[in-house]
């Protein structure tokens, strides 16, 4: 399990070195790729989510939906010849029961990591039609955008618009945004207001996230902003937005890249913290442990 850590970290790593940051993962060419999906429709989550975005924009693929070798050949499809698959992972926890000295038996939880290869379907002929989603028209950049303006809205975060800067402040909790005008577009707009969203989750009275002092040390500011960063990829992928990078962003790169290469374990905890971000912004409330 320790090599597949390591193996997952070094290809985030790379990434990040070579100006791939999580949140343009999900977007090829400008042109906007939700969240991968599984054959059967449902989103991947977590690390999974970064994996594929990176996998997808390194090669080029468009479709959000993937699969592996089996399914594709059950739904009557085949992998073209000389393909390459994309890793993925499978996490969750077994059982094991000991019988002490006492003759007493217990259960220990222990974690496991496993991986397998999936294809996305632009690898794979011969499927059924009406596999891909349709793809809708890109919204107005200029107009708000009322999907997303709900989603925010039923947050329940105390938003506040004035001034040139944006941040979250945790001592009053709020979310403090430069106007909408300021920004370039309206996918910038919330790519923003997702990114400081995502910090909000945090709030001791929400989450509760907190990287001091744990294994993380003077690395905790850099995690959280990993975790927001990631966050609000999750986000606008939901809600099929596709923004410009920030720009300050580009500031945060030489810190991720010292906490991954310090720690193989560093990625996974920044994508669950912040699928669970996510999931909290959408509403779901209480966050089921599942795999990734």
């Amino acid at each position: 399990m320790k090599k597949l850590y390591e193996t997952i970290t070094a290809k985030i790593v790379a990434d990040l070195e070579s100006g791939i940051r999580p949140s343009s993962m999900c977007w090829n060419g400008g042109n906007g790729i939700p969240r991968p999906l599984r054959a059967n429709g449902e989103p991947y989550r977590g690390i999974n989510t970064l994996l594929l975005w990176a996998a997808a924009a390194e090669r080029g693929f468009t479709a959000p939906i993937w699969m592996t070798y089996k399914q594709a050949t059950a739904l009557g499809g085949h992998v073209r010849k000389g393909e390459k698959g994309s890793q993925v992972v499978y996490s969750n926890v077994f059982i094991a029961k000991d019988t002490g000295e006492s003759g007493e038996e217990t259960e220990k939880k222990i974690p496991f990591l496993k991986s397998y290869t999936v294809f996305n379907v632009e690898q794979i002929e011969d499927l059924p039609d009406g596999i891909l989603p349709a793809r809708n028209l890109p919204l107005n950049p200029e107009a708000r955008i009322e999907h997303a303006e709900a989603f925010f809205a039923a947050t329940g975060a105390d938003i506040r618009h004035g001034g040139e800067r944006a941040y979250y402040s945790p001592k009053a909790d709020f979310i403090q945004m430069p106007p909408f005008e300021a920004f370039h577009g309206a996918e910038a707009y919330y790519a923003v207001l997702a990114h400081e969203a995502t910090h909000w989750t945090g709030g001791q009275n929400r989450l509760d996230r907190s990287f001091e002092g744990n294994r993380f040390g003077d690395a905790s500011y850099a995690m959280e902003e990993l975790v927001a960063e990631i966050g609000a990829a999750f986000i606008c992928a939901d809600l099929g937005l596709s923004p410009e990078p920030r720009a300050d962003h580009a500031d945060y790169i030489g810190a991720w890249l010292k906490v991954l290469k310090g720690d193989t374990r560093a990625i996974f905890t920044a994508a669950s913290q912040a699928q669970r971000a996510a999931d909290y912004l959408s509403g779901i409330g209480t966050i089921c442990e599942r795999a990734a």
